[in-house]
Order: C-alpha cells, then structure tokens, then sequence
C-alpha cells in the first residue's frame, strides 16, 4: 500500500526547481516516473488510517525524511509503500516494487541487495521485565532463558551470531514479541535499543539494559543491476552526512542512541 507522509515536512513532494536542470543520466528512468518509492516496515511508521497520513518512528523516520529529501532533490514526489515486515519490503526492493529502503546493512542481506554506506548508526539491546535477575547480556545467554525477536530483522541476525545458550523465539511482528515477555513467557526482548525504550514505557518496571551486544549499520538499499543507481544513491548519502542533513534528521526526530554513521571507508 501507498502512504503520504506525515509532518513534519507533511504532505507529497512535488517537483521542484531541479525539473528544469539537465537530468543526471543515472536517474533519468526514476525522474520520467515522476515519484521516488520508499519502503517502510513495521515498527518504522504509524498510520492513521482515516486522514491517510503515515509518521515514521526510529528508523522509519530517517527512512521518510531522507526519501523526502533525495525526492526535493530529483524534483519528483515521494511516495511511502508500506509492508508489513523487512523481508517483504526486501522482496518489493528486488521485484521492483519500490526504489529504495533503509535497512541495517548484514551478510544475509547484502548478498541480495545493494547498499549503500551507513547513513546512521544505533545499537542493538535487551528489555527484561521487572524483577528479572538479567544484568548483562551474559545473564541472559544461558540455557532455558528465552528471548524473543523479531524474524529476519537486522537485530535477531546480530543476535543469533553472538548467542551460544539461550533459546530465541521469533515473531513477525515486534508487539507479539514484546507481548511474550509481558505474559512471562520469555525473559527477555531483544531489538534496537530505540524502540526498548519505548516498549518499556508501557511494561511497569521494565529495564533496558545499558549493554548492547551488536551495532546496526543501517544504509539505503535497492535492487541489484542498477549500478548508476546504485552509484547516486552513495553520493547522496554522503552529501546528506557531511553537510548535516543527517543530523538534523537525528535531531527532529529525537531519535535516541542514533549517531550520524562515519564517512564511507572512514574506520568506525
């Protein structure tokens, strides 16, 4: 499904004073279209379903706000395509169902879409409900202990790398993760540190913990064999860096534990 973009900034984006300047060769199919697709998952966005307006959360937001700004940029619209997961918004990238999508850059990804450099960075974590006896990531990898996850989400591909005890328990969907450990049923939730903080908010005396155990790089992908594409896609992110634009996305957003990722082949 299509969405239109909430504030701020609201609204479709619609062609601007680069329709007059030469088109670059790279993105001259994308122009012709005449709208940019950006796909977001669930949990990036929200949607209220009788105005229409989707608002990106976490990721989604750095998702929406730097789709907005490469649209400005083309001089086309933009236009939000939602899916319900990461896989099936992987599955639109590659049908060519949309344009691009910001995703956390893994082995298991990149093997099947392009990338480009790091646009922010976050850490993965731990929610434990109250009472729990889980300090350190080393508590909860233990045998018997239970962590839900998220399937095929960038965390639960960190995670299921580091853990050699514990047990994961996944779910499509990151409320009947987090709902697991509300009824007991696992110790433990394990997703961006981002979005913990505010599962924890609805599960009294819920922690997150202060360690992480993995780093998410997460940068815009699209389709493979589309080199120039792929090409302008890595300057923009770039641009959008260096001159600020990225961390004023950080800053509108209040998204926390996000920083601005390093410049391409700078060390991390």
């Amino acid at each position: 499904m299509e969405g239109r973009a909430g504030e701020p900034g609201g609204g479709w984006i619609g062609k601007g004073e680069s329709e007059s300047m030469a088109v670059d060769p790279r993105t001259a199919d994308l122009v012709k279209s005449g709208r940019l697709r950006v796909a977001i998952f669930l949990p990036q966005y929200v949607k209220d379903s009788a105005a229409g307006i989707v608002r990106g959360i976490g990721m989604g937001f750095v998702a929406i706000e730097m789709g907005r700004a490469l649209a400005a940029q083309l001089g086309i619209a933009l236009a939000l395509i939602e899916n319900d997961t990461p896989l099936q918004a992987m599955e639109r990238l590659k049908s060519g169902g949309c344009d691009l999508a910001c995703l956390g850059i893994d082995p298991s990804r990149t093997a099947e879409l392009d990338f480009s450099a790091p646009v922010v960075q976050f850490d993965y974590t731990l929610l434990v409900p109250r009472l729990s006896s889980i300090r350190s990531f080393a508590d909860a990898d233990r045998p018997g202990k239970r962590i839900a996850v998220v399937l095929n989400h960038a965390s639960t591909f960190a995670l299921r790398r580091k853990i050699k005890h514990a047990e994961t328990v996944g779910f499509e969907l990151p409320d009947a993760a987090f709902d697991l450990v509300r009824a007991g049923g696992a110790e433990a939730f394990a997703a961006p540190r981002e979005q913990l903080l505010d599962y924890a908010a609805q599960l009294a005396g819920a922690r997150v913990l202060e360690e992480g155990y993995g780093i998410n790089n997460a940068g815009i992908a699209i389709a493979k064999g589309h080199p120039g594409w792929r090409d302008y896609v890595g300057e923009y992110v770039e641009q959008a860096k260096a001159s600020g634009v990225v961390a004023d996305i950080i800053a509108r957003g209040k998204l926390r534990g996000f920083q601005v990722a390093p410049p391409a082949g700078a060390a991390s």
